[in-house]
């Protein structure tokens, strides 16, 4: 069966198939190995695109623009200061005007009804960049590079470790449950995703054999896996004076050399990234000093390990996001 995607916004992977998912992932693939071999593949030379950020971020301004540019695109930035979008113009107005210049928006901020409401009222494809409740780019990453190292990953287990109902962890469950891996949020009572999300992870998991597993218990929950994924703390847009209360919840959810000894003896350790798992960030210096933590979500050891693969991560922002791109703007 053809996949055609032309014209569709990326907002969430409740919204794809297996099928779809499996696509962007093969087209994923694809673009690394002719960006690898200095291939030229500008396929949609002419076209324009705009990056609204709400949200700063290394890694997904610089996957788009990157990818944008690859693919033969112009590409705008705009940062929280330099539009009128929520301020002096209504979300709707902003989304009817950007539609009208540009072939396709990526969005990156707050609740993920600000990017539903764009790709409603632009009339172009709109990509989630990041949500509150969603980070779909990054799904794609975090599977490509699984796939990479361990092969088919269908009926193997990937453990999320800390604040199981972040945005994160949320794309996780949804994508495991979508392709048939094994998931499981590893974290406190008071941090695990919403029932809804579940419950809907359940019932796609029905379909795609995938086992969903929520616990509390660190050697349980790693136990064989082979994948172990984590993410920082506190979250963008999160007050600061929580990180007291969080460093308490999830100081006994680090991913330390004996969770990894405990997972599979070929598992690999992801994570979104940025990391605090050293003091060479003003924040990992800070909450040293103030708290005594000097390694937050994941050991410097772990980190740095050949079982890390964090990196290879990053990369794969920018080979993902240029097939989201592609396969939205291909043939509009």
């Amino acid at each position: 069966m053809e996949i055609d995607l032309s014209g569709r916004s990326f907002l969430k992977l409740l919204d794809y198939t297996p099928e779809e998912i499996r696509y962007l992932l093969d087209l994923s693939k694809e673009f690394k190995r002719l960006k690898h071999s200095r291939t030229p593949h500008e396929y949609l030379k002419g076209k324009q695109i705009v990056l609204l950020f709400e949200k700063t971020s290394t890694r997904t301004r610089c996957s788009f623009e990157v990818a944008g540019r690859d693919l033969g695109m112009g590409v705008t930035y705009l940062d929280p200061g330099s539009s009128q979008m929520g301020k002096k113009e209504s979300l709707e107005d902003t989304a009817r005007v950007l539609g009208r210049m540009y072939d396709g928006i990526e969005y990156r901020g707050f609740d993920q009804s600000i990017v539903e409401e764009l790709s409603a009222k632009a009339g172009v494809p709109v990509w989630n960049g990041l949500t509150t409740q969603f980070h779909p780019t990054q799904m794609l990453a975090d599977i490509m590079t699984a796939e990479e190292n361990l092969g088919d990953m269908k009926g193997k287990t990937l453990v999320f470790m800390g604040d199981a109902r972040n945005n994160v962890a949320n794309s996780l469950m949804v994508v495991c449950s979508k392709l048939g891996i094994n998931y499981t949020a590893c974290g406190p009572k008071e941090l695990m995703p919403e029932e809804e999300l579940v419950h809907t992870c359940l019932e796609i998991a029905k379909e795609s054999g995938s086992k969903i597993t929520l616990t509390d218990d660190v050697m349980e929950g790693t136990k064989g896996a082979h994948v172990i994924y984590t993410d920082i703390w506190l979250s963008m847009g999160e007050p600061d004076d929580i990180w007291a209360q969080r460093i308490g919840l999830l100081q006994d959810y680090r991913v330390t050399k004996e969770v990894m000894k405990n997972a599979d003896e070929k598992a690999i350790f992801l994570h979104c990234l940025p990391s605090f798992h050293d003091t060479n960030t003003t924040i990992g210096a800070e909450i040293a000093e103030k708290f005594g933590v000097k390694e937050m979500e994941v050991e410097d050891d772990v980190f740095e390990s050949a079982q890390s693969k964090v990196f290879d991560e990053a990369e794969n922002r920018m080979h993902t996001i240029k097939a989201v791109m592609y396969a939205t703007l291909k043939n509009v």
